[in-house]
């Protein structure tokens, strides 16, 4: 028996079945869920395009096509789908991130048309916590970043990103988009730090993404000077249980796999691998 299947780009009227798709996996697509809460399927609110996969009339599989391309609940066809209108449309996106298995299929489909990739991160390992540890206590000095402090963390923000990403995101608009990004997370309560006693910040994290089944922490990390004295896992101690309390019922983080020193913390911390990603950068 033939299945009937298509690709198209959704619309806002669509919106319910997405979400439907989204719902089934709330940690993993946490990142694209929140946006897609927020902003419906508006390409111009959303920041891009949703596509979507259909098989017998039903939507099983979706892609998010803006300055990240994410497959999502994506099978092999619905990849290779996808990866045919990405390369009709040509490279638009800064980054390929999601699964991993579904992040390799169309990443193998579209090097020979976008690449070579500046890097490819083949497993970052999903790690989720939905309690805190009794072994590790929260650093009481890590707070949430007020309104008025944008300069204080914006040039860790900085430093993160650059080391990170490797690049700088005062790049191409002078760092206009990130800095709103910034200031959007600091306005909804979602930057934390530990600042020294001359006011520089020697821990921070923010929760990058939420809904209400579950949040995603970015941004980790410690001033150079500061590293190797053990405040990383206080310091994520605490915004675990920030996240617990006022976010979401399960918290989730990816890191690159080489990081060992970063896993080990997140695990002291309470968070387990539940899965992997991969991130293909340009």
């Amino acid at each position: 028996m033939l299945t009937q299947t298509t690709s198209r780009v959704l619309e806002p009227s669509d919106l319910d079945a997405a979400l439907a798709v989204l719902d089934r996996e709330p940690v993993t697509n946490a990142f694209v869920t929140s946006r897609v809460q927020v902003a419906g399927l508006d390409p111009w609110r959303l920041g891009g395009e949703m596509w979507g996969w259909y098989e017998d009339g039903m939507l099983t599989s979706l892609c998010y096509a803006g300055a990240n391309l994410v497959p999502i609940c994506a099978t092999p066809r619905a990849v290779r789908a996808f990866a045919d209108r990405a390369r009709r449309a040509g490279r638009r996106c800064s980054s390929i991130v999601g699964p991993a298995d579904a992040t390799a299929l169309l990443w193998r489909l579209l090097e020979p048309h976008w690449g070579p990739a500046r890097e490819v991160r083949a497993r970052q390992p999903l790690m989720v916590a939905d309690r805190t540890s009794d072994d590790i206590a929260p650093d009481p000095y890590v707070r949430r970043i007020r309104k008025d402090e944008m300069d204080t963390i914006m040039p860790a923000c900085v430093a993160m990103f650059t080391e990170e990403v490797g690049v700088s995101p005062m790049a191409g608009d002078g760092g206009l988009l990130y800095q709103a990004r910034v200031a959007e997370l600091v306005a909804a309560g979602r930057s934390f730090a530990r600042l020294d006693d001359r006011g520089r910040v020697v821990f921070k994290a923010e929760i990058g993404a939420a809904t209400p089944k579950a949040c995603q922490v970015q941004g980790v990390w410690v001033a150079p000077e500061y590293r190797g004295r053990g405040l990383a896992a206080p310091g994520m101690a605490a915004v675990l249980r920030y996240a617990l309390a006022d976010i979401a019922p399960v918290v989730s983080l990816y890191v690159n796999d080489f990081n060992t020193t970063a896993r080990r913390t997140y695990r002291r911390v309470g968070f387990q691998e539940v899965g992997a990603f991969m991130s293909v950068l340009f």
